[in-house]
């Protein structure tokens, strides 16, 4: 589940990296001035954006491919209770003999 959370976080964060590209090839003059300036407000503003990206994406990953699990694993732990249903034992030489 993270993931995959992971990878549609990058995916997301490449896609709006490549179109800042495109929007602001006017400003590619200016860019050394502006990371010099501006450049711990980005990475903490990119730094932000990427933990929110990647919540996000984690709780709709967990809201929508994780409905009924419960329901899908409850004979696991209906197994689990019962008292009778022991697990076997351990291999010992005597069982080979």
């Amino acid at each position: 589940m993270i993931a995959n959370a992971v990878l549609v976080t990058i995916i997301i964060l490449l896609a709006y990296g490549f179109w800042l590209l495109d929007q602001l090839q006017f400003m590619a003059r200016y860019r050394a001035v502006l990371f010099h300036a501006y450049g711990t407000t980005i990475l903490i503003f990119l730094a932000v954006l990427t933990m929110n990206l990647f919540g996000a994406a984690l709780a709709i990953g967990r809201r929508f491919f994780l409905k009924n699990t419960g329901r899908k694993l409850s004979h696991l732990d209906k197994q689990f209770n019962v008292r009778h249903a022991g697990l076997p034992g351990p291999v010992t030489d005597k069982d080979f003999n």
